[in-house]
């Protein structure tokens, strides 16, 4: 009787796997790279942005990325009101909208491949993803087109997107902050304490009982 009960346990346990490995063929592991991808490229409506600011500084240039209305070039000096950038989180990856913090206006690219500047930078060709290098240098791609690069020549104009690979060291950037005044006005002074001085008051002379003989 044991011998009986011992091979329908086995017997039982042997099944179960098969039944597992079964339901693990007919239900795969969810592919987490793609899953990244696919919500990369979702814009996040429901997460509070993040909100950053620093300065672009272009390798080929050696100056700072600016935006001064419609233009946009990379001549800008480290601490150029132009330089600065508002650098807006779009989704919980790496995608981003750019902003010129003097100028008010948003890096997009055109469908030519041209960079300019728009006072509104909601539509997918103001998006970018930061990519970062392995020469911990930092290339902009734009999301509407793929493998289109923001890039600037030895003068600082801008390239054309569609001529741009991402080896090139046209496209890439460093990070930097920024060196000028603080971005938020609640910051730029500090207040200072005023001390006023007050006339002292004078006390009440106090009624003394004349001292009586004993």
């Amino acid at each position: 009787m044991y011998g009986i009960n011992q091979r329908c346990f086995y017997l039982s346990v042997h099944l179960f796997v098969l039944w597992y490995q079964a339901q693990g063929e007919n239900h795969p592991s969810p592919n987490f790279n793609q899953y990244v991808r696919t919500q990369g490229a979702v814009t996040d409506q429901l997460s509070r942005r993040q909100v950053r600011v620093y300065q672009l500084y272009s390798r080929t240039s050696g100056k700072h990325v600016q935006i001064q209305g419609k233009r946009v070039t990379a001549t800008a000096e480290d601490g150029d009101l132009f330089a600065r950038l508002f650098v807006e989180t779009d989704t919980f990856g790496s995608r981003v909208r750019i902003r010129g913090a003097e100028s008010g206006r948003y890096l997009c690219m055109n469908h030519k491949g041209k960079l300019v500047g728009k006072p509104r930078g909601r539509s997918r060709d103001c998006i970018f993803t930061e990519i970062v290098l392995e020469n911990n240098y930092t290339a902009l791609q734009n999301a509407k087109y793929d493998g289109w690069y923001v890039a600037f020549t030895r003068k600082g104009r801008p390239m054309k997107a569609s001529r741009t690979r991402e080896n090139q060291r046209e496209v890439h950037f460093i990070k930097r902050l920024h060196t000028g005044p603080p971005p938020f006005p609640n910051m730029d002074q500090s207040r200072h304490f005023e001390f006023f001085r007050f006339r002292g008051t004078r006390r009440a002379k106090r009624n003394r009982k004349p001292r009586t003989s004993s």
